[in-house]
């Protein structure tokens, strides 16, 4: 198992955003998050990758406790020194990219296998132009971040997440800043990422995408796990009310 967070709870001031959410990931797994805006989808993300901190629960990445709730305490993380090593277990690809604007696309894979992971220079640069290659940018290694299209910057960032070696990668919405004629590009090539036994959580509004690269589907609401399965079935004949409301409604 590459994750598994048990019972986590979050809330922001007087909002409980997350009500005793647990989810597991298996290696090569790809597990889709649907749900209506506010349900707790990225916020989940966040908590999974340390950019926000749990109020109770654990989380547990490839059998090592990185988070633990003491009954009646507040939770407890691993020392910061033991955290970076953590954090090189997974990438992050985010909605609106976060490419550095001021760094190439080449420095903008390359700086943090270097600079955060300590590896060779050289090996980084070459693993970053065959990613950059994978991606369809070979020729884009010297551009910057305002050079290049939506998709084209989405595609940068998946090879910056790829370039950490990381067991699991996690997608917050990687489409929905992108016009609909680019959003394709990207998905084909995360599509090309399940086909390779990638371990992925994708957070995503694109239903027949979820269907078809997907071995699990999970629909949130209101901070809850309301449903989860195979695609075909949550997705195709959804069990709880909830679920086929939000696919009725769902403007595909």
């Amino acid at each position: 198992m590459i994750l598994e967070m048990s019972n986590i709870k979050k809330h922001f001031e007087d909002c409980e955003v997350l009500h005793d959410i647990s989810l597991s990931v298996d290696s090569g797994e790809v597990v889709s998050i649907i749900g209506p805006s506010g349900s707790g989808k990225s916020t989940l993300l966040r908590c999974a990758t340390f950019l926000e901190k749990i109020d109770s629960g654990s989380i547990k990445y490839l059998d090592k406790t990185v988070v633990h709730t003491p009954e009646g305490e507040k939770p407890v993380y691993l020392p910061k020194k033991d955290m970076v090593k953590v954090k090189s277990y997974f990438g992050l690809v985010f909605q609106q990219f976060n490419l550095f604007p001021h760094y190439s696309v080449l420095k903008n894979v390359c700086d943090a296998p270097i600079h955060v992971q300590k590896r060779d220079k050289e090996e980084v640069e070459a693993k970053a132009r065959e990613l950059l290659k994978k991606m369809g940018l070979s020729d884009k290694a010297d551009a910057y971040p305002f050079q290049l299209s939506g998709g084209q910057q989405q595609r940068v960032a998946i090879a910056r997440a790829l370039a950490l070696n990381p067991d699991i990668i996690f997608f917050d919405e990687p489409t929905s800043a992108l016009d609909p004629e680019l959003t394709g590009e990207v998905l084909k090539i995360i599509k090309q990422l399940a086909e390779e036994k990638m371990t992925m959580v994708i957070v995503t509004h694109e239903m027949n995408f979820a269907k078809n690269v997907s071995k699990r589907v999970i629909f949130m609401d209101g901070g809850y796990i309301v449903e989860q399965g195979d695609p075909e079935e949550v997705l195709g004949n959804p069990t709880q009310e909830r679920t086929r409301q939000f696919l009725k409604n769902y403007q595909q």
